[in-house]
């Protein structure tokens, strides 16, 4: 059934988990002179309408995020609601932002038919302070003092909330509540299931007010001009608390309100037992206040239902109709998912696959309207991205560090989610692609914070992935040409001096380098980066191969093929030139080179990603392409006839095929391939327990130091959090194993394999004996990365740092949290704690194992 929702166009796509669990601290939201966390702090988020986007807990909203449904939570004892996900600012973290609460996301279809999450909510009152404080008391060198060191679950004095959402109907939405008391005593526990509209009147443009009705016992009529009226059916007799979307104004600005009841109304008579809400039932925010006593070991339930039609009994057949949607659900992973349903492996990509979808959330923002908002005149501003409109579902990071999309981040969510939902992975490649986002000079935006900054550029090779996947050549034709403008854009603006070496910036490594990438050097010059060089080769492959399949049927696409491939021939040749290139062959590896304003060359010989992301850039051109279009042979042989010099840098590139065979084009030989490889696969080097480090372990005892005017610069290998402030502090790229650089290095061994076949082998690992083919060998890296979440004989999996509660407890033991990134050492969950986002990756893993 699934997959018949999923081939009807719309409506089943209307509604789903769009709704943020945290808007605060955005730069939307950001006003005067204040950072944007200052601006509008987690403690003004109960006070305060916003006004580009919502949040709330386990929400649930349409696809413009005009009406919202959450779960409100109280055990008798916070000073606060729980309306939304609690964390620590940029500036409060010991390694900068990160929620600090307990909960899963553990099932979920494509179109929303069926959605759960576990939220765990302490009996005792929640530590915002004591985590507040006791974080910003430790230093970088310390561990992160999360929820479960406070002592607030000892004697499991919590409750579980689990939330499920199913459709009857495209617009007949089904909410179950059911809270256990997992402790020893009867506890009470306040559900408050809460229904709003986005804030979208006075203030924010729209002279349209919707509006909540409480019309009948249990029920409220909801009218909003583009939705039309729906009902909002509560099961039980209980409370209809109704107050205003708008802002407490007197709380927050220490001015008059302009409605009487105002957003934080609800918690007000809960809390407090002020009448502080519409005595009429009629506003914008409604919420049901259930109270519960419930005897330890015991659970409650609470049923809501939200459709646009009338009806007389809208909870017959409601368990029946739930019930069936997961088994639907069943279903469709079983299609999906290799190997037993029972398997520990299953149940891990289900829950990452899981996060991802419920991490779709929508996203506004109008630079221009928000320039006007904060008084400049967008003509005069400066600011370069003014043309940038985004009202948008998109599949972000995780669903708490409020609404931001990152370009590599974004093109690596599509790859996982090719394989349940191609269509929405397809939309997410080609978004940042259209005019609304695409810079008028052809730049894909980096990053909320920053549009103007480089991510790598990998939405080629996600959309040549999602493309063999699905084989939608119109899909194919639509990102190319858009693609090939970004391609141009770097060419233009990242080579500074014409010689197809690149400087892109950072390029999402954070703190990789010896220096800020994104900074002025200290030195003066350039750094000729070995990874910017080696995406813009990746880069270059993938619309190469996308130009010749689509010259299958359109020759136009062929020109481009070839001219792509001089492109892909003078990169590999600038980067393999001895003693002016990339390589050094002294060390074996690619390296960023400085170059000084003087004209010196000092190579930055730090063993990282860096020089590992090249082997990322190798692509198979197919015999059956060299029969079929024998035009661009001879193209490219003319070519190599006209530049000598670069047939000589390019060490006979498919010398080692036979006349007619496949062609390998990469930035490296047969050699030095070996060589990389020895360093790669060499557990005292890149290859950890858990699968490709960033940084190799050889600088834990060799630090590399560079001293530049008295000033020393130093990067050594750090397995776990970074040492310095660099990016805020809360990225590292000095040791820790990342999944999105695992992918494409287990997919360029691939690739590998598939031009040298069986006949080469390497030792892995390195000095163990053990020969394998490069299949073999990414077979071996994708088994160390799914056992990062795997649990062992003893229960415990490696992702959660030796948490036992996760191993010896029942209801802890088949929870899995999708991390950042992993220690270098022990495959610990590091970062952002539930950034399922590129860690999602790991669903593909068990088809690669398997294969």
């Amino acid at each position: 059934m699934e997959k018949q929702r999923l081939a009807e166009p719309g409506p089943w796509r209307k509604w789903g988990p769009y709704l943020s669990e945290r808007q605060w601290g955005t730069v939307r939201e950001a006003f005067g002179d204040g950072g944007a966390w200052e601006s509008f702090t987690h403690d003004q988020a109960r006070y305060r309408a916003y006004r580009w986007g919502e949040d709330g807990l386990a929400g649930f909203s349409d696809d413009r995020q005009r009406m919202c449904l959450a779960l409100t939570l109280w055990n008798g004892k916070d000073p606060i609601l729980k309306e939304r996900l609690f964390g620590l600012t940029n500036s409060e973290g010991n390694h900068g932002e990160d929620v600090k609460e307990c909960y899963f996301y553990l099932d979920a279809t494509p179109t929303a038919s069926y959605l759960r999450m576990l939220y765990k909510y302490p009996q005792q009152p929640f530590p915002y302070e004591d985590l507040r404080y006791t974080n910003a008391a430790r230093n970088r060198n310390e561990a992160e003092y999360e929820l479960l060191d406070t002592g607030v679950f000892d004697d499991n004095r919590y409750f579980d909330v689990v939330v499920e959402y199913a459709k009857a109907g495209p617009d007949d939405i089904l909410m179950r509540v059911t809270a256990h008391n997992r402790g020893p005593e009867d506890a009470t526990l306040h559900l408050l299931p809460t229904l709003w509209f986005r804030h979208t009147w006075s203030w924010a443009g729209d002279d349209r007010v919707p509006s909540l009705h409480t019309c009948a016992p249990n029920t409220i009529r909801a009218e909003h001009a583009e939705l039309g009226t729906w009902w909002w059916y509560v099961e039980q007799p209980v409370p209809l608390l109704v107050t205003e979307n708008e802002t407490d104004n007197e709380r927050v600005f220490g001015s008059p309100n302009t409605a009487r009841f105002v957003k934080d109304g609800i918690e007000r008579v809960v809390i407090h037992s002020e009448p502080a809400v519409s005595p009429d039932g009629v506003g914008t925010k409604a919420a049901a206040h259930h109270e519960f006593r419930i005897p330890a070991g015991e659970s409650a339930t609470v049923r809501i239902r939200f459709t646009n039609r009338s009806t007389a009994d809208p909870f017959a057949s409601f368990d029946a109709t739930i019930s069936e949607r997961r088994t639907e659900a069943d279903d469709f992973y079983d299609e999906v998912l290799q190997g037993d349903p029972k398997s520990d492996q299953r149940l891990v990509c289900r829950q990452a696959l899981a996060g991802l979808l419920w991490s779709q959330q929508y996203y506004a923002f109008d630079v221009e309207r928000w320039l006007t908002e904060r008084g400049v005149d967008p003509l005069t501003s400066g600011q370069d991205w003014r043309h940038l409109v985004a009202e948008d579902v998109i599949v972000m990071p995780d669903k708490w560090e409020y609404p931001w999309f990152a370009a590599w981040d974004l093109a690596f969510h599509a790859v996982p989610l090719a394989t349940v939902d191609p269509d929405l992975a397809k939309r997410q490649i080609e978004l940042l692609l259209t005019r609304r986002y695409l810079h008028p000079n052809g730049q894909i935006p980096a990053y909320e914070w920053n549009f103007s900054d480089v991510n790598p550029p990998v939405h080629a090779w996600a959309a040549w992935y999602v493309y063999q996947l699905d084989n939608d050549t119109e899909f194919l034709k639509r990102v190319f040409h858009p693609l090939l403008r970004t391609f141009d854009w770097w060419l233009n603006r990242k080579d500074a001096d014409g010689r197809n070496l690149f400087q892109g910036g950072f390029l999402g490594l954070d703190n990789i380098g010896v220096f800020d990438r994104s900074a002025p050097l200290p030195t003066g010059g350039r750094v000729d980066q070995a990874d910017g060089t080696a995406w813009m080769a990746l880069y270059c492959q993938n619309l190469v191969q996308m130009a010749l399949e689509l010259g299958k049927d359109d020759p136009a696409y062929l020109e481009h093929a070839a001219t792509l491939m001089e492109n892909l021939s003078w990169i590999a040749a600038a980067t393999g030139h001895v003693g002016s290139g990339l390589w050094d062959e002294d060390e074996g590896f690619f390296f960023d080179v400085l170059r000084h304003p003087d004209g010196r060359v000092t190579p930055l010989r730090v063993r990282s990603a860096v020089g590992l992301l090249p082997l990322a850039a190798a692509t198979v051109i197919s015999a059956e392409v060299r029969r079929d279009h024998p035009e661009l042979v001879e193209d490219m042989r003319g070519f190599l006839d006209r530049h000598p010099a670069v047939r000589t840098a390019l060490w006979g590139h498919g010398a080692q095929a036979d006349a007619h065979g496949p062609v390998l084009f990469s930035l490296f030989d047969e050699e030095r391939l070996r060589r990389i490889l020895t360093k790669m696969l060499d557990e005292r080097e890149f290859l950890s327990p858990h699968g490709i480090r960033s940084l190799s372990r050889w600088h834990e005892d060799h630090p590399y130091v560079l001293v530049v005017d008295g000033v020393e610069h130093r990067v050594g290998y750090l397995p776990a959090e970074s040492d310095n402030g660099m990016f805020g502090g809360n990225s590292n790229w000095r040791g820790p194993v990342w999944f999105p650089i695992n992918a494409l290095v287990i997919r360029a061994l691939l690739h590998l394999h598939e031009y040298f076949g069986d006949r080469f082998t390497v030792e892995c690992p390195t000095g163990s004996g053990r020969q394998l083919t490069l299949r073999e060998v990414a077979d071996d890296i994708s088994e160390r990365l799914l056992d990062t979440f795997l649990a062992g004989v003893d229960g415990m999996r490696p992702v959660h740092g030796g948490q036992k509660r996760y191993a010896n407890d029942p209801h802890w033991q088949d929870l899995v949290l999708f991390y950042e990134y992993f220690h270098g050492d022990n495959g610990a969950g590091l970062g952002a704690s539930h950034q399922t986002g590129w860690t999602a990756l790991v669903a593909l893993l068990p088809q690669v194992v398997t294969r």
